[in-house]
């Protein structure tokens, strides 16, 4: 059974990365799908990836917060929650495939990717945000389903609407399936420990993992919120107090390691191919840890409270800013100056290494956060299925609580698959997603863009008002 699911997840993804001419070599037709939004929005918008980010640090401080306005938590739970779907093992697992597969210059070009796609998260949620739903008794509802299907009905095109809404709502199910979480953190306890890999071992970390998971999935949002606001910054530390320690132990090699990550991008080697490749490398990984493209967070941020769309889209621009620019990049730094990256190892055992050269006790502190992020990854991403599922099945207990018993029973499948399998599904699903996503961004573009520029230019005239009375 293993066997033949493996085979057909390889062919899903031989077809999603099938490969177009770039520049006398190659690319997957999908990479560019996602890189060039990335990058047409951030010119269009005028780096507003760079220009909103104080205000998007206000927001996050509740500066402008509104109990009245619609939405079920703050915009600084919305954020926690989107971020810990987005900070976790693609962080600590996705830089240490990235530099084992494509080397240091993979993590130059996930750093490049990562400020790009701060702008597209930035659009993405703004629109669902626009487009969200809200009854009458408050409960919200929103993501890029809603988006499609309540935007193209504005534009008059309503059974295509539901037709893409529906597509992304089946799709993103498959998404939130994230067995990428329990395969390395199983991986990293496995290593530390020294626990042997056999079906039963394996089947029994994947079942401890789902039942932890089921405590707070089965809870909803607002417990959600409350878990992330307190998980996410904890586990954040965790991994960088480990992070810091060995890039300081290493301070005197930095210049070395930066020198090597950016020279290695665009070496003689590279030219070969290896720039091309390493850059597919850097944009699938940054993708997976930054969701940038994809619209999955937009589900989480749909549920902020507050009466301008903007904001939240705001917000969101600090997603890629904080899991790919920054927490991947320090990651990345600390796996070169540790040198573990040219082991014959391809996952998080890389990082796991590294972390053993300061002291045997060390990995047990990288294990810690691998459980967290692992654990906080799957819970929010369990989030997003059950609103992708109720989007297509309706609202209802016992609805719900049927899809969140297949979804806790189905985590410990991800214990029992080999690595390069659940990477491919995982690659295949988050990429397929971006498709009716991004089709949505393209046809909204001029409305995103009044509602952006609106609400700074409102913002901006409020702070010249309230200098003058001071």
């Amino acid at each position: 059974m293993i066997d033949i699911l493996s085979e057909l997840i390889g062919s899903i993804a031989a077809f999603v990365f099938s490969k177009i001419p770039f520049f006398g070599s190659e690319i997957p037709w999908i990479v560019l799908w996602l890189a060039v939004p990335m990058v047409l929005f951030t010119l269009w918008l005028g780096f507003i990836n760079i220009r909103a980010l104080p205000l998007s640090i206000q927001i996050i401080r509740g500066k402008f917060d509104d109990p009245e306005a619609p939405g079920t938590i703050s915009q600084f739970s919305a954020l926690t929650t989107a971020l810990s779907g987005t900070v976790g093992l693609g962080n600590i697992a996705g830089v240490a495939i990235a530099i084992a597969t494509g080397g240091p210059r993979a993590a130059f070009w996930m750093f490049i990717i990562g400020f790009f796609a701060m702008t597209l998260k930035c659009v993405e949620v703004t629109l669902a945000l626009m487009f969200r739903e809200v009854d009458p008794s408050g409960a919200v509802r929103g993501g890029p389903m809603y988006s499609l299907k309540n935007g193209f009905k504005q534009k008059g095109w309503p059974k295509l609407g539901l037709f893409l809404g529906g597509i992304y709502a089946v799709l993103t199910i498959f998404v939130a399936i994230p067995m990428v979480q329990v395969n390395q953190s199983l991986a990293t306890v496995s290593e530390v420990s020294g626990m042997r890999s056999n079906f039963d071992n394996n089947l029994t970390f994947g079942v401890i993992m789902a039942f932890f998971v089921g405590l707070v999935v089965i809870g909803g949002v607002k417990w959600l919120g409350r878990v992330t606001s307190i998980m996410v910054p904890l586990m954040a530390l965790v991994y960088l107090s480990g992070v810091v320690t060995i890039i300081a132990v290493n301070f005197a090699q930095i210049p070395n390691a930066l020198a090597l990550i950016v020279s290695d991008a665009f070496s003689g080697e590279a030219a070969a191919g290896g720039v091309i490749g390493a850059f597919i490398i850097g944009m699938q990984r940054a993708v997976y840890s930054s969701e940038a493209g994809v619209g999955t967070a937009a589900i989480a941020h749909s549920q902020a409270r507050t009466h301008d769309p903007a904001s939240e889209g705001i917000v969101a621009l600090m997603e890629p800013m904080l899991d790919t620019v920054i927490i991947c990049s320090l990651g990345a730094i600390a796996i070169v100056l540790a040198g573990t990256w040219q082991s014959d190892e391809q996952d998080i055992r890389i990082t796991a290494a590294a972390f053993a050269q300061i002291s045997d006790w060390f990995p047990w502190l990288l294990t810690i956060a691998v459980l967290l992020f692992a654990h906080s990854t799957l819970c929010s991403v369990g989030y997003y299925g059950l609103h992708a599922y109720e989007y297509l099945v309706g609202k209802g207990k016992v609805r719900s609580m049927i899809f969140k018993i297949f979804y806790i029973g189905i985590l410990p499948l991800g214990a029992l698959l080999e690595i390069a399998t659940v990477i491919d599904l995982v690659d295949s699903a988050f990429f397929l997603i971006s498709i009716p996503n991004v089709i949505a961004l393209y046809l909204f573009a001029p409305e995103i863009k009044r509602e952006l520029y609106g609400y700074l230019k409102r913002q901006s005239e409020t702070q010249d008002e309230v200098s003058q009375t001071r």
